[in-house]
């Protein structure tokens, strides 16, 4: 499923084997951890610490309560993916290189990569660079095409591809909450990325 993977490595800093464990998190089963790099298993667990501080942190959850009478258990991702959309449209506020630049390094990287990656994660990675995913957060149609493709990959009717109306609806609300919240997540994952 596509979640905010451009704020899970942006938030790895220029920790490339960090940003592979937290891009590729949510893919890999607890007994598979332990078959990657020990900094790539760094990466996964900072991808966690970063979930559990997002979806307790009371900014995050009064976004989520916002969407929940319409989306219910699916808010939380959703608003997940409005901060993706917001972190690339103030990214030049946040990273010294240009969105483009950053997400074709990073890339190139990931295509260079020795790691030996499963085949669903190859796929994954592959459908990554494809459609250039980080570069598509930055628009709202792009976020709205990410979205529609994720409707289709989940087994109850989630309505992902139609959650951009309320974005479009509340978008200032959202990005004052986007802006509120950026800099204590980055705060925190500074200090849980050097205490792994």
């Amino acid at each position: 499923m596509f979640l905010n993977f451009l704020a899970h490595v942006f938030l790895s800093g220029d920790d490339f084997p960090l940003a592979v464990g937290n891009l590729i998190a949510d893919q890999v089963k607890v007994k598979e951890v332990q078959n990657y790099p020990i900094q790539i298993q760094n990466g996964i667990r900072l991808h966690r610490a970063i979930d559990h501080f997002t979806d307790t942190h009371p900014l995050f959850k009064e976004c989520v309560t916002e969407l929940f009478p319409i989306y219910r258990h699916y808010s939380r991702v959703i608003v997940d993916m409005y901060f993706d959309h917001f972190l690339a449209v103030h990214w030049n506020s946040f990273h010294p290189l240009t969105l483009k630049d950053f997400s074709t390094l990073f890339y190139n990287r990931l295509r260079n990569s020795d790691v030996e990656f499963s085949d669903k994660l190859n796929r994954f990675i592959d459908s990554l660079i494809t459609f250039n995913w980080f570069e598509q957060y930055r628009s709202v149609e792009g976020l709205k095409n990410i979205m529609t493709h994720m409707d289709k990959r989940t087994r109850f009717n989630s309505n992902f591809g139609k959650s951009t109306a309320e974005l479009i609806q509340k978008y200032s609300y959202f990005e004052n909450q986007f802006l509120k919240f950026i800099k204590p997540i980055i705060t925190f994952s500074k200090l849980k990325a050097s205490q792994l």
